[in-house]
């Protein structure tokens, strides 16, 4: 570990993942007082994370204390390929990467990070990732003391949490009609709603992945969602969320029957529907799962009172039916003078790669299908 001082502020360095480990009371209460904080920043997320897929010796957390409190924090790690990087903790997984600042000491906090963050930069270009508009490391990126660039990352869609049926009249009318049929033919199904304890969070994991795997099965599912490790990370950060309110398990019954199930992750700024998995014998009963989901979280959100229902990453035809709100997260390049060179380098192979994939698919519009079909068989 090493240490400097900002003022009343002390900025260390953690390495250690018991160090990690032992944070979680400060943590939490640290994500509880940052507003921007997504549930991708919770200490659950974040550990759990690092059990199931950290590597020795790559730990790299930077904390900001005041006297004994947690003040500010940026949960990163170190990768060496492409090149020496500091990377966010939560890896491709994660849908959206912040720094935790706590906002009544942020004008102090930002900029003891900063200089932290730059000190443990000496040897590494910093590539944060899935950076949400609004969040604290946004300040961040506008105090480096060193060189830095902004790209365009992920784009996400978002929609204001409304009555569901304020959300339905947003539609064209003949698309609201249709979900209006659709919705009567669900109710008539007589699906039942179970909000899963966080003791049956691990039968309930499982049956979720099970029908994730079966709905997606001969269309490309994600390969990472069906690995031992994945279903680790879920069920222990999912089991850990539930019991802080940072998280929803939801299974939707049939006759008794799980039919279909749904993980929400929750922070006081946004409701996000992160994973789900239904069985695709409903298409028989006419039952429109994604709609059945909205509906769902739409009501919930509206109660608790967060402001948003996000669909986290991902620009789906059948979102834009909902007409929401795109939001495009930033990648911000950070780096030490001296590694200026470096970060250009690293720069231009990100932009390379991203020009690439958008020429594929304008001109091969069979090669989602061809990757489809990869992934199907790498899972085999």
């Amino acid at each position: 570990m090493s240490s400097g001082s900002a003022g009343a502020l002390s900025v260390t360095l953690c390495r250690d993942p018991r160090q990690f480990a032992a944070l979680e009371e400060s943590w939490n209460r640290l994500f509880r007082g940052c507003p921007t904080a997504t549930p991708f920043q919770s200490h659950a997320w974040l550990h759990s994370w690092w059990l199931s897929y950290g590597k020795d010796g790559r730990l790299r957390i930077v904390l900001v204390r005041r006297g004994e409190e947690l003040v500010g924090a940026a949960a990163l790690m170190l990768v060496h390929r492409p090149m020496p990087l500091l990377v966010p903790i939560g890896g491709p997984i994660t849908d959206y990467f912040d720094v935790l600042v706590a906002a009544e000491h942020a004008d102090r906090v930002v900029p003891a990070l900063a200089r932290g963050l730059h000190r443990a930069a000496r040897g590494a270009v910093v590539d944060l990732r899935e950076v949400r508009p609004g969040a604290a490391a946004e300040e961040l990126y506008r105090q480096w003391p060193g060189v830095s660039s902004m790209l365009a990352d992920s784009t996400c869609m978002e929609l204001p949490t409304l009555p569901f049926d304020e959300l339905v009249k947003r539609m064209p009318a003949s698309g609201a009609q249709r979900v209006r049929a659709k919705l009567r033919k669900t109710d008539a199904a007589g699906i039942e709603e179970h909000e899963v304890t966080e003791q049956e969070v691990p039968r309930a994991v499982r049956t979720l992945l099970r029908l994730h795997e079966k709905q997606w099965r001969g269309r490309g599912v994600t390969p990472e969602h069906l690995r031992p490790r994945f279903a680790e990370h879920l069920t222990r950060a999912t089991r850990r969320m539930v019991r802080a309110g940072e998280s929803r398990l939801t299974e939707f019954r049939l006759d008794g029957k799980v039919v279909a199930a749904n993980v929400t992750l929750l922070s006081s700024g946004l409701s996000g529907g992160y994973l789900y998995g239904a069985d695709p014998d409903l298409r028989t009963r006419k039952v429109d799962v994604a709609t059945l989901l909205l509906r769902h979280e739409a009501r919930r959100a509206l109660a608790e009172g967060r402001p948003v229902v996000s669909f986290l990453r991902g620009n789906e035809p059948y979102k834009n039916h909902w007409r929401p709100e795109t939001v495009v997260n930033r990648r911000f390049l950070l780096s030490t003078a001296a590694l200026a060179p470096l970060l250009r380098v690293h720069e231009s192979q990100v932009t390379g790669r991203e020009w690439a994939v958008d020429v594929l698919r304008e001109v091969m519009p069979a090669a989602r299908d061809w990757r489809a079909r990869l992934n199907e068989l790498r899972v085999r």
